[in-house]
C-alpha cells in the first residue's frame, strides 16, 4: 500500500485568521527575497514577499520578515501580513496587496522587485 500526503503551507493573513492550501493547487508566480549581510547563511534577517495563484483566478499575496541563521538578539519578533484577493479583482488588486505587504514588513524594495516578477501583461 503506497500512501501519498500532500505538501499543505499554513499562510499568516492581515485581515483574517490563517489560511492552510495545497501548495501545489498555488504555485507561485512572482517572489522577491532578502537578507542582511553578504551570505545568505549568516544573514541575521531575512524577509520574501511571494504571490500564489489558483486555477480558479484567485490570488494569495503574502510577505514575511524574520530572524535568519545568523541570529538576532533576543526578544526579536518578526513580523508577516497576507492578502486573499478574490478572482474577478485579482489583476486589479495584485499590485496593491504587494505594496500592502512590503509596507508590513517594511521592505517597500522587496514589493517593487516582486511587482516587476509578476507575469507580463500582453498588449495589442
Amino acid at each position: 500500500m503506497t500512501m501519498t500526503t500532500t505538501k499543505t503551507i499554513t499562510i499568516t493573513m492581515s485581515d483574517r485568521a490563517p489560511i492552510k492550501v495545497v501548495a501545489a493547487d498555488w504555485p507561485v508566480i512572482a517572489r522577491a527575497d532578502w537578507h542582511s549581510g553578504e551570505h545568505a547563511c549568516q544573514a541575521n534577517e531575512e524577509a520574501w514577499l511571494k504571490v500564489r495563484e489558483h486555477a480558479d483566478g484567485r490570488r494569495i499575496v503574502y510577505a514575511d520578515r524574520d530572524s535568519g541563521p545568523g541570529g538576532m538578539a533576543l526578544g526579536y519578533r518578526g513580523t508577516a501580513a497576507g492578502y486573499l484577493i478574490g478572482a474577478p479583482n485579482a489583476e486589479a488588486e495584485t499590485v496593491r496587496a504587494i505594496r500592502r505587504a512590503a509596507g508590513v514588513i517594511d521592505k517597500s524594495e522587496l514589493g517593487d522587485e516582486c511587482i516587476a516578477d509578476l507575469p507580463a501583461e500582453e498588449l495589442a
